[in-house]
């Protein structure tokens, strides 16, 4: 036999010995898996084995925020592109169109005075309140505004189609953050064009289809820019018909602003050139922010030549 000292073996205490560590007045048997104190039922969170404690949870789920599930976040926001961020916001404004209009609106949406009042691109109108409104009274804002605005379902669901073509494709070939720059600045001069040459001071304008015509704009440049290969040139050449078909309805129909359309196709065929930069790979992101940073300008500066107009022949209104 050995000698050797054998160690008492002691049986753990009770179930009814031992309290919830959160509530002190209830006796349990049941300990947490993760840090072994003991629980109550109250207190037990099913656990993939067995159960964990309120604050073993909490914890665990604070180190998945800083660590895994921080790294999943930013890839979800980085999978998200900005095409659908712009086709969320194109819905939005019009859901707002509705609450104005009310339920009839659904379709046709609000009237043209709900929709100056929400932002439309006007240049300058009394309201019957007696309000002047516009563009030219310093509202510059209604001409990035009105680009989520639209006149009806229809107009909505054919701009977003639009968007929902060629966005994807610019934004996969030139990267999230140049199309933005595209859509916006582009939009913006679309906008200033329409105001600029309007056959009216209180012309209304809205609609994404000026920022959506820059869009393709810029898609015709970079494609061209690429010709010498197959796919560029592809697609070069299946752009003609459809160019074609929009030259004609835009000149077709009396509701379609013509001026913004061109205004945006134009600004577009600029953004598309200097998406991409050129030169040393030093110099282009230089280029590329100068060209967009131009064409803003350019559309302040349009949209201040007509205002400049307006004060002129409507000084009583200003």
């Amino acid at each position: 036999m050995d000698d050797m000292e054998q160690q008492p073996v002691i049986p753990p205490p009770p179930p009814g010995d031992e309290r919830c560590y959160r509530h002190p007045g209830v006796a349990t048997g049941v300990h947490c898996t993760r840090c072994g104190r003991p629980i109550c039922t109250e207190c037990m969170i099913a656990a993939p084995v067995g159960h964990q404690c309120p604050t073993c949870v909490g914890e665990a789920r604070s180190e998945y925020r800083k660590g895994p599930g921080r790294r999943v976040a930013i890839a979800n926001a980085k999978a998200t592109n900005v095409t659908s961020v712009i086709l969320a916001l194109m819905g939005i404004g019009y859901v707002l169109e509705v609450v104005a209009g009310g339920a009839g609106s659904l379709m046709s949406g609000p009237t043209t005075l709900d929709l100056v009042r929400l932002g439309a691109s006007v240049g300058l109108a009394q309201l019957p309140s007696g309000d002047v409104v516009g563009i030219a009274t310093g509202q510059e804002w209604r001409m990035v505004t009105a680009i989520f605005l639209h006149g009806g379902i229809l107009h909505l669901l054919m701009n977003g189609y639009a968007l929902w073509i060629f966005g994807p494709v610019v934004e996969r070939e030139l990267g999230r953050s140049r199309f933005l720059f595209i859509f916006v600045t582009t939009g913006l001069f679309a906008s200033a064009a329409s105001y600029a040459f309007a056959s009216e001071p209180a012309q209304v304008g809205v609609g994404a289809s000026g920022a959506i015509f820059g869009v393709v704009g810029a898609f015709v440049a970079y494609n061209y820019r690429h010709r010498e290969l197959a796919l560029a040139a592809a697609r070069l050449r299946g752009l003609v018909p459809f160019l074609i078909l929009n030259v004609i309805l835009t000149f077709s129909f009396p509701l379609i602003d013509w001026r913004a359309h061109v205004g945006g196709f134009v600004a577009g065929l600029v953004a598309g050139v200097v998406a991409e930069g050129w030169g040393r790979r030093s110099a282009r992101t230089a280029i590329v922010v100068a060209g967009f940073v131009a064409l803003a300008i350019a559309a302040l500066a349009l949209a201040a030549w007509r205002t400049a107009q307006y004060r002129a022949d409507f000084p009583s209104l200003f």
